[in-house]
């Protein structure tokens, strides 16, 4: 594959497509000098990369999956209502694709849309040339034209796949992706994949004109992205509205937000849906009583996290973001934008209620799992779960096998998330804004094979940022608040490639420099991204990262 060109335009466009060029006329790969990445970097396409992916093919099985969709504008039906979108072989979401840890995975991606697109493949640590990062990591696949993807499926999980061109991913352009681990016990009876989203397209003004009018700032608090607080579901059982402590008194340098604006603060999407399908017309899984679920979560969504719960049933969440994580049983779950969780459920009788409360927004996605006769659950239905225990990060323990090393980091590297709410820009490490140009003043973050680093992620926003590093997975290692107090080490260093992180809060994420190449890390809320929240992780050969 020919190396992309890296110039300031170029990259523009495929971090915010042709329609946010438009709007910003800027470039995020304006490297100060001091630390610029040019010829020097490990490129994309480079023995580096080449050598690293030898190494897994090694390890693997040896065996081709191959597959082929394409993405093409369509017309689709959410259950009762009809809109044109985009989609994958015509369906929302896309078709699963499936393969077993250590395959070879080949599939041709052709492009019937009328722009051109990617294909990232969310959470995988595979070759940095497979990425799907447009200009950065591969030339964008043109119009009529396609690609054919080739790697190996590196780590067993739920994974899922959408282009990283603008806001494409926010139409109907998503799948899931399941690795299977070909070591697994499969201590379940079925399998259900879940993919809960927010649905403008066709339905409301398209997502390119959103973004327009965040930027213009005439719509004022209407369409600003999810704070997280409404409409909660109480201990009680009780609905209320609630204002988190961090939003009531803001830290330090955050501005403070009206009531106003928290409570009306999130994109008001039209609908919430479940598989594709609205909460009037909800998709049924079906099992017989007694049976133990596997319930796979996906969270496309570009702007709400969900509340998730099943009516009538406890969870014991047994991955997150594809890896083991020790067993724990709560009631209910928060999945944000790009997360993913699998849980285990032992099925009662009847026909129950599979629930996503889109937090804030006072609407929810739903789903019906039956094992029996029975009416369908109404489309608002609240199960008492969403009101009893919550996952809590400091839930989360990574299972044995999958722990890392607990050495020092080699290399600390500080990500200040910060955000103009007025302006709508938002910024990884900005000390300035310059309105119009998002994505100007980035500095790429320095390191090399075999370090240990530590990304220290301080969010100084009011806002939530569900924030993913490409080509990693991080271990948990500690939070806190911005200022320092109240800390909490975490030992067990769970598994994760999509972080949220809370307004006034402050995460320690570890990880191995294993993977080389130019990796984007960036806020996965779609409207963030676009306005400017990404930067680089920059791999260096040795002799020049220090």
């Amino acid at each position: 594959m020919p190396e992309p060109v890296m110039s300031r335009r170029s990259v523009l466009l495929g971090a915010v497509g042709s329609a946010g060029a438009a709007l910003t006329a800027g470039a995020w790969w304006a490297a100060r000098p001091a630390q610029a990445v040019g010829t020097e970097r490990v490129s994309a396409s480079s023995g580096d990369v080449r050598r690293v992916e030898e190494a897994r093919r090694s390890r693997g099985t040896g065996r081709a999956v191959r597959a082929s969709f394409t993405a093409e504008p369509v017309e689709v039906d959410l259950g009762g209502r009809t809109v044109q979108t985009w989609a994958y072989d015509g369906r929302v979401p896309g078709p699963v694709l499936r393969c077993s840890a250590g395959d070879q995975l080949e599939v041709e991606v052709i492009n019937r849309l009328p722009e051109p697109t990617t294909v990232h493949w969310h959470g995988l640590r595979i070759r940095n040339d497979m990425d799907g990062v447009p200009n950065l990591t591969q030339s964008a696949i043109a119009e009529d034209e396609s690609m054919r993807y080739s790697f190996i499926a590196p780590d067993p999980g739920t994974y899922w796949f959408h282009p990283h061109v603008g806001l494409q991913r926010e139409r109907g352009l998503y799948a899931p992706l399941i690795i299977d681990d070909p070591h697994d016990a499969g201590d379940y009876d079925v399998e259900f994949i879940v993919v809960v989203d927010d649905w403008i397209d066709g339905a409301g003004p398209a997502p390119d004109q959103v973004l327009s009018a965040l930027r213009a700032g005439g719509v004022e608090a209407r369409f600003q992205t999810p704070v997280q607080v409404g409409r909660i579901a109480d201990r009680s059982g009780t609905w209320q509205y609630h204002v988190p402590e961090a939003l009531a008194n803001p830290p330090p340098g955050i501005a403070a937000v009206s009531a106003a604006s928290r409570l009306a603060g999130s994109v008001e999407f039209p609908f919430y849906l479940l598989n594709g399908r609205l909460p009037t017309a909800p998709e049924t899984f079906r099992a017989r009583p007694g049976q133990r679920a596997r319930i796979r979560l996906i969270n496309a969504a570009g702007a709400t996290v969900f509340r998730v719960a099943l009516g009538g049933h406890r969870m014991t969440v047994t991955h997150t973001d594809g890896f083991p994580v020790e067993p724990v049983t709560v009631d209910t779950l928060q999945i944000g934008s790009g997360e993913r969780y699998d849980v285990l459920v032992t099925l009662g009788d009847g026909a129950f209620p599979l629930v996503a409360v889109a937090e804030g927004k006072g609407a929810q996605a739903m789903g019906v799992v039956r094992t029996a006769g029975g009416p369908v659950p109404p489309p608002t239905v609240a199960p008492r779960e969403l009101a009893g225990r919550l996952l809590a990060l400091a839930d989360l323990k990574a299972a044995p096998e999958v722990r890392g090393d607990d050495r020092a980091p080699d290399v600390t590297h500080r990500l200040y998330l910060t955000g103009d709410m007025s302006r709508f820009e938002w910024r990884i490490n900005a000390e300035t804004y310059n309105h119009g140009r998002p994505f100007d003043g980035i500095t790429p973050m320095a390191l090399r094979e075999g370090q240990c680093v530590r990304l220290e992620l301080i969010n100084q926003t009011p806002m939530y940022h569900p924030m993913h590093p490409h080509g990693h997975t991080v271990a948990l290692r500690g939070i806190g608040s911005t200022s320092g107090a109240g800390d909490t080490n975490l030992p067990a260093g769970t598994r994760k490639d999509t972080i949220m992180v809370a307004p006034g809060e402050r995460l320690l994420a570890d990880f191995t420099a294993d993977n080389p190449g130019q990796w984007l890390v960036h806020c996965h809320a779609a409207y963030h991204m676009a306005a400017g929240m990404a930067s680089v992780l920059s791999y260096l050969p040795a002799s020049q990262a220090d």
